[in-house]
């Protein structure tokens, strides 16, 4: 089976690349259950607690990461270098997820036949 990779690599809110890579896993994890994702460098801030986005008015998608759970997708990973970068803290983090190295996830992302990166 073809292991898929989502890489959130972006910033929220200052493009559409979270949002449409959140729908696209979403959507995707109907067809397979062969998923892993990935959230490193600026993409540690898609799960940031907190985000208000009424005053830049943006469509708040960043809650929706929390129905990862609803569609199984378990095999979320978090850069642990990245989140030392914006001195982010597991709590502060929308969703509980793995927090490993970076060369961890380049042990994780080699293992996938498809890396999707938003």
């Amino acid at each position: 089976m073809t292991t898929l990779a989502f890489v959130f690599n972006s910033l929220p809110h200052a493009s559409s690349a979270g949002r449409e890579g959140l729908d696209a896993l979403l959507a995707t994890s109907a067809f397979t259950e062969d998923i892993k994702v990935f959230f490193v460098g600026d993409g540690v801030n898609q799960l940031r607690k907190g985000q208000e986005t009424q005053s830049i008015l943006s469509r708040d998608y960043i809650s929706a990461f929390k129905l990862m759970d609803l569609y199984d997708i378990e095999q979320v990973f978090i850069c642990e270098q990245s989140m030392q970068r914006y001195r982010l803290v597991e709590e502060d983090l929308l969703i509980s997820a793995q927090v490993i190295s970076a060369s961890a996830i380049a042990d994780e992302l080699n293992q996938c036949h498809k890396v999707l990166t938003f």
